[in-house]
C-alpha cells in the first residue's frame, strides 16, 4: 500500500473515530457501539500514522496519561467553581418538606366504573364510589357527567375510557 494512501486511510479512520465519539456524546449519551467504534477507529488512525509499533504505543500511553490528568484537573476546577452544583439538583424531596407520594385510599382496579367530574382532556377527575380520583384518557375528550371505566393502572396513573351509552 502506498504511503500516501496509508496516510489518507489513517486520517479517515481518525476523523470517523471523532465523529463516532461525538455521536455517542450528543445523540445517545452513554457507552455503546458508537463509543467503542470511535475508540477503535481513533487508535487505528494513530497506529497507521506511526513509524513503528513502539512509537504508536508511546503516543497512546501519553494520550491516556494526558486524558487522566485533564480529567482530574477538570473535576478539581468544577468542584472549586461549584459548577457541579449549578448543573445538578441540590434539593431533596423529603417527607418533612411536604413531599409525599400519592397514597391510594381506595382500592382501584381495572374494570371499575365511575363518573367524570371534570372534563377529561385528557386529564381530569372522576368520582369513584364517592371518592375523587385523578385520571387520564388515552387522548380523547370526555365530557363531565359521562360514565367512565378504568382501563389500566400505570403506577400512580389511572387510564380511563368512556362507556358507550
Amino acid at each position: 500500500m502506498s504511503q500516501e494512501l496509508l496516510t489518507w486511510l489513517a486520517v479517515l479512520a481518525f476523523m470517523l473515530g471523532l465523529i463516532a465519539l461525538l455521536a455517542e456524546i450528543l445523540i445517545v449519551p452513554g457507552f455503546g457501539v458508537a463509543g467503542v467504534a470511535g475508540i477503535i477507529l481513533l487508535g487505528w488512525g494513530v497506529l497507521l500514522l506511526s513509524v513503528d509499533f513502539t512509537q504508536a504505543t508511546e503516543s497512546l500511553v501519553v494520550a491516556l496519561i494526558a486524558t487522566v490528568v485533564l480529567f482530574a484537573a477538570g473535576i478539581k476546577i468544577f468542584s472549586k467553581l461549584r459548577l457541579w452544583q449549578r448543573m445538578t439538583l441540590e434539593d431533596r424531596q423529603k417527607k418533612e418538606s411536604g413531599y409525599v407520594a400519592p397514597v391510594s385510599e381506595l382500592a382501584v382496579a381495572p374494570g371499575m366504573i365511575g363518573t367524570a367530574l371534570t372534563p377529561l382532556r385528557p386529564a381530569g377527575s372522576m368520582d369513584l364510589n364517592g371518592k375523587r380520583l385523578d385520571v387520564v384518557t388515552r387522548g380523547e375528550y370526555i365530557a363531565p357527567g359521562t360514565r367512565v371505566e378504568i382501563m389500566k393502572l400505570e403506577g400512580t396513573r389511572t387510564v380511563v375510557r368512556a362507556i358507550p351509552e
